[in-house]
């Protein structure tokens, strides 16, 4: 099958203050296809944002080569979309405003298509009566949810998520998740999401990518049979459990000594 998305043989070396070379990513493969929901886990520092970085061409490879759809990445393309792990509203405009703010940042206008698409969007995210309110009138979720509808304004067809629900509350965390499978059912896009939470990664996940500890090096990669869509019952679901505790103990086998 035809990828969307391919990182092949990539190494990542920063040059850390005092000049010396650290290694984050190790000879990674990596290959996604269209409209794979794919989550990244593994150790803090493994490298698994700079993999959000090279695929979104926020940073170039120092060796191998990040391609999507077969062209190599040498700077952001316009079929990507990033949700930060926080939301970065801009506080002085309204929910609807901050939307379709990245538009009117590149074009310098925004035009009538776009603001029914903000709309539109607003809408499925449930915060159609709040789109000239500001960021500070909105709860912690309602917020990220606002983030993933300006990630969304353009449909891309790629979306990078790097551990967008982190900051909230266990509840609301949940609830976020369940959200974003309705939105990703209703509008499939390629997503690759960064998480430390496993069961977050088996809920969302049609694959699960484990990282090694750093240099990250791509240690498994499992396929999660569990059957779409899902819902609560999922969480229940024996497999669900099973495949948590498994996976729970390769991370933890992989943390540094």
């Amino acid at each position: 099958m035809h990828h969307v998305i391919d990182l092949d043989e990539v190494t990542q070396t920063f040059v850390s203050s005092d000049g010396m070379p650290v290694t984050a990513l190790q000879n990674v493969d990596l290959h996604l296809r269209r409209h794979e929901f794919v989550s990244l886990i593994g150790p803090s520092g493994c490298g698994k944002s700079t993999i959000l970085r090279l695929i979104g061409g926020l940073l170039r490879p120092t060796s191998g080569a990040v391609r999507i759809f077969d062209h190599v990445v040498t700077e952001p393309r316009d079929e990507i979309g990033i949700v930060f792990q926080k939301p970065t509203l801009l506080p002085w405009l309204s929910v609807l405003d901050n939307i379709t703010f990245p538009m009117r940042h590149k074009f310098g206008r925004v035009d009538a298509k776009e603001q029914q698409r903000a709309q539109e969007l607003l809408a499925m995210i449930g915060l159609k009566d709040f789109a000239h309110k500001r960021p500070n009138e909105l709860s912690g979720g309602m917020q990220q949810r606002v983030s993933i509808a300006r990630s969304l304004l353009h449909d891309p067809d790629i979306l990078l998520m790097d551990e967008p629900f982190s900051a909230l509350d266990a509840l609301t965390r949940d609830e976020m998740s369940f959200e974003l499978l309705r939105i990703w059912n209703e509008r499939p896009k390629t997503v690759v999401f960064v998480t430390h939470s496993i069961q977050e990664a088996l809920l969302l996940s049609d694959r699960i990518v484990v990282m090694s500890a750093r240099p990250g090096r791509v240690a498994e990669i499992i396929d999660v049979p569990l059957p779409r869509p899902r819902s609560m019952a999922t969480l229940a679901d024996p497999v669900f459990t099973q495949m948590a505790n498994a996976i729970r103990v390769q991370v933890f086998s992989r943390q540094p000594a």
